[in-house]
């Protein structure tokens, strides 16, 4: 018989993609718990991330740099800072946390905020301060998403696997509405998301998970020549040259709109109006899964198994890889030194991405319009 719980607190201090992947957990406790409040603590880059979501009460931000740098300023500053994060907590009387940080210093933040029951992922005996744990090796055998729901498992619920879901806000929805109108997109045209770049988790290697720039754009090259579609290209702003040296590979640039400065909410709502999304293994990817798009996803060192779109079928998401006897090489959160110069994602061809983007096209519902076979 499921306990009774009337708030929670679900932790996760990582990426887009990580918060992305807990989604069905935040589902999950909706339906099984309607009238209870829900809160999430993560970094400050993700958190607008909840701006739009209908589910999410209050988002608790834990950026380490800036209590870091707190202590550096003073010991007492320091400790104030922690006593006054901890007492925001405290306030809410959360019944229970949903810990998948996997580390024991968040277990302890829920400790301190008097929540009683802590429920968890545990990895490499870090649990200390939860009450239930799920012993885990790290993400292997099955998609991340998979795991954070076993985190429910002491909860004693049915647990459903929903897909992954993001929501967008009134105001970005305004903005996207705003572009369309003064560059004259219509509001049924072929709309093409390009997300090219890696994302920032993999620093000074990110550029191990992307497919070759050029090939992006002889590939936005042919989609422009035989679909005629808009491009929108999606980057963070650290990416802006990578981004920059694409668009000076097209042949026109018309009609091909760059977004790299984005707020995550807008960068949402305009994925929303995408009806495909090309992308590397990269966090904006998770927000057209979340928005149930078209997908061609290309995956290198990562493997799309444990952190690819969730639950989608070929229909709805192709994903273009090699199976080198290399990969995947990133396993336990551990990157092995590439020995083959990106073998895994040159190989890909830009035919093959043709061709799984027509694939996708024409089962849309306006096929005739959208794709040239």
């Amino acid at each position: 018989m499921p306990e009774k719980f009337n708030s929670f607190l679900i932790i996760n201090p990582f990426g887009i993609g990580d918060v992305v992947f807990s989604t069905p957990v935040i589902e999950n406790l909706k339906k099984h718990f309607p009238q209870a409040r829900l809160f999430y603590m993560c970094n400050k880059k993700v958190a607008p991330i909840f701006k739009g979501h209908p589910h999410i009460e209050k988002v608790f931000i834990y950026e380490r740099d800036d209590f870091v740098a707190e202590q550096k300023k003073s010991f007492f500053k320091g400790i104030a800072k922690y006593l006054k994060f901890i007492g925001e907590i405290r306030r809410e009387r959360i019944d229970c946390a949903i810990d998948l940080s996997l580390n024991p210093q968040f277990g302890f933040f829920a400790f301190l905020g008097g929540i009683k029951k802590r429920y968890g992922l545990d990895y490499k005996n870090r649990a200390r301060f939860l009450n239930k744990k799920i012993r885990i090796e790290g993400f292997i055998d099955k998609h991340v998403a998979d795991y954070y729901l076993d985190a429910l498992s002491p909860l004693n619920i049915p647990v459903v696997k929903y897909n992954l879901k993001v929501y967008s806000d009134e105001e970005s929805r305004g903005w996207v509405g705003g572009f369309f109108k003064k560059h004259g997109i219509g509001e049924r045209e072929l709309i093409v998301g390009v997300a090219p770049c890696g994302g920032d988790a993999f620093g000074k290697d990110n550029h191990l998970k992307r497919w070759p720039p050029e090939y992006y754009a002889s590939l936005i090259n042919r989609l422009k020549e035989e679909l005629k579609p808009k491009v929108f290209i999606f980057a963070g702003p650290k990416e802006k040259n990578d981004v920059t040296g694409i668009m000076n590979l097209l042949k026109d640039k018309g009609d091909v709109f760059e977004f790299c400065d984005s707020t995550l909410p807008v960068t949402i709502a305009l994925v929303d109006r995408c009806r495909l999304f090309i992308s590397n293994d990269t966090g904006i990817l998770h927000f057209a899964d979340g928005l149930d798009k078209k997908i061609v996803a290309f995956y290198g060192p990562i493997d799309e198994k444990v952190y690819g779109p969730y639950l989608a079928d070929n229909k709805r998401a192709i994903i273009l890889k090699k199976d080198l006897s290399c990969r995947p090489c990133y396993n336990k959160f551990r990157l092995v030194p590439c020995r083959t110069d990106r073998e895994c994602l040159k190989s890909i061809s830009v035919d093959e991405a043709i061709d799984a983007v027509k694939k996708l096209l024409v089962s849309l519902d306006r096929k005739s319009e959208y794709a040239n076979t």
